[in-house]
């Protein structure tokens, strides 16, 4: 910052933005900013972990697999224990949903409230070790019903859901969040620990120039999606192709296609014939936020937030992006349907 750069005195930082929302909101009891608040109390403290990884020794293996398998880094572990431990301190949930447990937690009794948090702590934990993005992803839905909190209050579809967003740990530390009107996304300021608003009420462009996945799968690959892939690379109409991007990573992929538009592809394929993404805290969470931006978000047969969860660790095909490039890729496998 040079000399000349005026200090910023009224800044929106997230904090306030979040307490500014909720006083807007008729009948609100605080409860949700609360919520809110703890949630990124813990994106800053992994923020500070991931960039202090390589010094304090957390990479590499804990010596334990999580329940989808994959096996579990020193920084997931610390990333799980900060989110629950803040989640639950925050006196506003009940059931808590990460992908590193196998069951739901209940909160403790005395520090129950009416929420239900889905999270991801680590996610792209592959990429720890190679410094590649990776972040942490979340949604938070209502307790529907007064009986005891259980696993069964997190099987909400999307469509249900209160808030949800993601923090990204790349070259800055960012966080999108969408309470339902629109999503606006935060910057984490280094000096002052807190977050700032840079980029208000975002929208996906109706069309980008980008697709993503990982075509190292493309022996697996249905007809349909072939066929897709086959028209972006090889435009019929003579424009150009469209560019490849594939950081690995969710929500780094996720997040570039918000910012400059295109397509998201994690499909289902002959070898993850349910797809490979969880629906609970991964998909759901990243859906609702593209929906939000304007984009669309679909399995392939339906649209993400319509997906009924069966199971808290359930995996669906996931497609999403810029809505004239999910569209045309629907028309694509409707195509199939009918020949087949």
């Amino acid at each position: 910052m040079s000399d000349k750069t005026p200090f910023e005195t009224d800044m929106l930082t997230l904090t306030r933005f979040v307490m500014e929302k909720g006083r807007r909101v008729k009948g609100a009891t605080g409860e949700l900013t609360q919520l809110l608040n703890s949630m990124l109390t813990a994106i800053k403290a992994i923020s500070s972990a991931v960039r202090k990884a390589g010094l304090a020794h957390m990479f590499g293996i804990a010596g334990t697999v999580n329940v989808t398998g994959d096996e579990v880094k020193k920084l997931d572990v610390l990333s799980n224990s900060l989110v629950i431990n803040m989640l639950q301190s925050s006196y506003s949930t009940c059931v808590l949903v990460s992908e590193e447990n196998k069951e739901a937690i209940v909160t403790p009794k005395d520090k129950r409230g009416k929420y239900v948090v889905c999270f991801d702590p680590l996610d792209g934990s592959s990429n720890i070790d190679c410094l590649a993005p990776i972040g942490t992803i979340f949604a938070i839905y209502k307790k529907e019903t007064d009986d005891e909190p259980s696993e069964k209050d997190a099987l909400q579809p999307g469509r249900h859901i209160v808030a949800a967003g993601y923090a990204l740990y790349g070259s800055a530390t960012l966080v999108a969040l969408s309470t339902g009107q629109g999503v606006d996304c935060f910057m984490l300021d280094p000096g002052l620990g807190e977050f700032i608003l840079v980029d208000k009420d975002v929208k996906i462009k109706k069309k980008g120039k980008v697709y993503s996945l990982n075509e190292g799968y493309a022996k697996y690959f249905d007809p349909a999606m072939t066929e897709y892939l086959q028209k972006k690379k090889f435009p019929e109409d003579g424009s150009s192709p469209y560019g490849a991007r594939y950081v690995g990573s969710m929500v780094a992929d996720v997040h570039r296609t918000l910012m400059y538009g295109g397509i998201f592809m994690y499909p289902a394929n002959q070898k993850s014939p349910k797809g490979k993404l969880r629906l609970l805290y991964e998909c759901n969470p990243m859906a609702f936020i593209i929906e939000q931006a304007g984009g669309m978000a679909t399995t392939g047969t339906e649209a993400v937030l319509d997906v009924k969860p069966e199971s808290l660790h359930q995996r669906v095909p996931f497609i999403l992006g810029s809505p004239d490039d999910v569209q045309e890729y629907l028309t694509c496998v409707q195509k199939h349907q009918k020949s087949s």
